[in-house]
């Protein structure tokens, strides 16, 4: 299992954290997704996630993200794991 924290920009009520945890959760290779109103911030866990593709299904949605610290650590699996 992975885990990636993005920041997203934007969010202002638990509408909002509706919308962008769906557009999280409609992912391939999400299991679980937990967005804090108050951080800003979503925590995704799941197999093979694909950064790139969890910013995107975020900007549908008219929030932006970005990834949090650990994404050098996530791409490093990546590339042990080929």
């Amino acid at each position: 299992m992975q885990q990636l924290t993005l920041r997203i920009a934007g969010l202002s009520c638990q509408h909002c954290v509706m919308s962008v945890t769906g557009a999280l959760r409609s992912v391939a290779g999400v299991r679980e997704v937990c967005v804090s109103l108050a951080s800003g911030t979503a925590v995704v866990v799941g197999e093979n996630l694909d950064a790139e593709q969890l910013i995107r299904a975020v900007a549908a949605r008219g929030y932006s993200a970005e990834i949090s610290g650990n994404h050098d650590l996530l791409q490093e699996e990546k590339t042990n794991a080929t």
